[in-house]
């Protein structure tokens, strides 16, 4: 699955309904290939400085978190803080293991921790954003996400507004979810994501000719195209009226994703 594709997959679920997943900013390559080639890796980086020690656990705990082995990236996590301690990106994922086990205190402390470190991290501001979000806390959230936009280096400015937006509509705040996922495309109007989760919203809103454009982005481009995306087109044009789209959009679903 292309690195798109997922967005799309995660956030369809995350969109404005009542999927709860973490999102992370870390990259991952999955652990070292195998079981056996994983001890080989650690041994050649634990007789390196301490800064690749660090970084070698850390990616071999991030690939642990995204295949939700939790107790072994915890493990690799803490190696790393110990081979390079008050190291905020260590922290960071950290905060996102304890998330995805679901103790709060220990994320909350964690982020909070990165923080202190880089406190002007704005992939940092944006994560910690995220899980505010799921915890429910709106007006911290989007304070998180205003702080990264905010920051002079940051880049990642579509994601972080998509964030927002997909956050503001969990709170009901259908208007300004709008502004964020509409500035977030003029950004990157070429992300299936971003064009999902607007198409997604405006449904909602009852915009159903808007809703309609951005979701047939997404859908006329097959490696973006998945069941979340023909699904919403479905409901797009069930509650316009056009039997002839539904039809379309209710055949394709069913020739590509059978099990859907």
């Amino acid at each position: 699955m292309s690195k798109r594709m997922a967005g799309i997959a995660t956030l369809a679920v995350l969109a404005v309904l009542a999927g709860c997943t973490t999102t992370t900013t870390t990259t991952s390559t999955g652990p070292a290939g195998d079981t056996e080639a994983r001890p080989g890796r650690l041994a050649a980086a634990d007789k390196g400085d301490p800064e690749r020690r660090a970084k070698v656990r850390l990616e071999l705990a991030s690939a642990y978190l995204s295949r939700g082995q939790f107790d072994t990236a915890l493990e690799e996590a803490r190696q790393a803080l110990a081979a390079k301690p008050d190291w905020p990106d260590a922290y960071s994922l950290l905060a996102l293991i304890y998330a995805s086990q679901g103790d709060n205190r220990q994320a909350e402390q964690s982020f909070q921790r990165a923080l202190q470190l880089s406190p002007q991290d704005g992939n940092l501001m944006h994560n910690y954003g995220w899980y505010l979000c799921q915890q429910r806390r709106f007006a911290d959230a989007d304070r998180q996400f205003q702080s990264a936009l905010a920051q002079p280096q940051y880049r990642d400015l579509a994601r972080t507004l998509m964030a927002a937006g997909v956050c503001q509509a969990r709170d009901n705040r259908m208007a300004e979810a709008e502004r964020s996922l509409a500035r977030a495309f003029e950004l990157e109007p070429a992300n299936p994501a971003v064009a999902y989760n607007l198409s997604d919203l405006l449904y909602r809103r009852g915009d159903y000719e808007r809703a309609r454009f951005y979701v047939s982005r997404v859908n006329a481009v097959p490696d973006y195209t998945n069941a979340q995306s023909l699904w919403l087109a479905a409901r797009i044009e069930k509650r316009a009226g056009n039997a002839a789209g539904l039809e379309d959009a209710a055949r394709k679903l069913r020739d590509r994703f059978p099990q859907s």
